[in-house]
């Protein structure tokens, strides 16, 4: 009872002075330390150590209990700061705006701060502006990827803006790399956006592929994906290639440089006229393009980041109207064409 007193008015009067709390277990630990070095020292029966208990084990199982306590709350305060706390992005030239920016990302355990940064440093370029580009391109941007580039020669019209949610009503007649540009710079400023207004050719494709790390091709033309399927090959550049079609899209990742089948394995000649009509003859419902083309950004950041699972040698398929989806496994083809499989 005496050692509980003095003990209860150490703690009183340094809350009333308002002492650091380590100081106040400081004088804690001495007092206990006093009260067991008594039982250890001084003889079996002895006057003082009958008033302190007279067993020394007691003393020692509350040392013992009060340290583990005191460790499990060290263990759990440690812990939780590293849960709120974002990984570190060591020797990265992010400043404070964008890390607060891809905060979300940073916390994410496939991600982190060195996804984040592969992110930065990665270049991609989108074929096409339109409506698979539009959603891709914007998360792209949002997502931190330091350099995109667009390459599309066409400009924006009126019937475009019911799917192609990068352009605006008021850039209609615009160049479309020029209007993504603007839209993805007022989205992130802390970007790169090198937009190519022409159409795409065999001679300058597998040059201008070489200088980006991933190529997405949202064209809606089969001479356009054939071509820029061979390209990509030559380049030895991974392809994210997504089609749609009125309720239906589908999307892979084709990279022969890594076992993956390329685009001609799977299709190897083009469909007969009226097979597969484009977008503007069979129509195409508003937000499937931002469905398919969200699912290519998705897998353009996994590829930069290296989380989850790619889509090589799988095709994934969506049925909007019923609200199905399954996924085809993909080879490569021995007697390919392009890849030479």
């Amino acid at each position: 009872m005496i050692v509980l007193l003095i003990a209860a008015a150490v703690m009183a009067v340094g809350l009333v002075l308002r002492v650091p709390w380590r100081v106040i277990l400081g004088m804690l630990a001495i007092l206990w330390a006093g009260a067991l070095l008594a039982h250890l020292t001084l003889p079996s029966g002895h006057a003082l150590t009958r008033m302190l208990g007279g067993d020394a084990r007691a003393w020692g199982a509350l040392g013992i209990g009060v340290a583990l306590v005191l460790a499990y709350r060290a263990g759990l305060a440690r812990l939780r700061a590293r849960a709120v706390a974002p990984e570190p992005v060591a020797g990265s030239v992010f400043s404070e705006a964008e890390l607060d920016r891809y905060a979300r990302h940073i916390v994410l355990r496939e991600v982190g701060g060195m996804g984040q940064r592969r992110l930065k440093e990665a270049k991609v370029l989108v074929v096409g502006a339109g409506g698979l580009g539009s959603p891709a391109l914007l998360y792209l941007a949002a997502a931190g990827v330091g350099t995109i580039g667009v390459i599309d020669d066409d400009t924006v019209s009126n019937s475009n803006l019911q799917r192609q949610v990068i352009h605006t009503d008021a850039r209609i007649g615009m160049p479309k790399v020029f209007s993504a540009e603007m839209a993805m710079k007022a989205l992130n400023p802390h970007i790169a956006v090198k937009p190519y207004n022409r159409r795409l050719t065999g001679a300058e494709a597998p040059a201008l592929f070489a200088e980006y790390d991933l190529i997405l091709d949202g064209s809606d033309s089969f001479d356009t994906r054939y071509m820029v399927n061979e390209a990509a090959v030559a380049a030895k550049r991974p392809l994210i290639s997504a089609a749609i079609t009125q309720w239906e899209g589908q999307i892979s990742l084709y990279d022969p440089a890594h076992g993956a089948p390329c685009y001609a394995c799977i299709f190897p000649e083009r469909p007969a006229d009226g097979l597969a009509p484009a977008c503007a003859v069979a129509g195409v419902m508003g937000a499937l393009p931002g469905v398919v083309g969200a699912m290519m950004a998705v897998e353009a950041i996994k590829e930069i980041t290296g989380a989850g699972e790619g889509m090589r040698g799988r095709m994934f398929i969506y049925d909007a109207l019923y609200g199905e989806s399954r996924q085809i496994k993909l080879k490569r083809s021995p007697s390919c064409a392009v890849c030479g499989g």
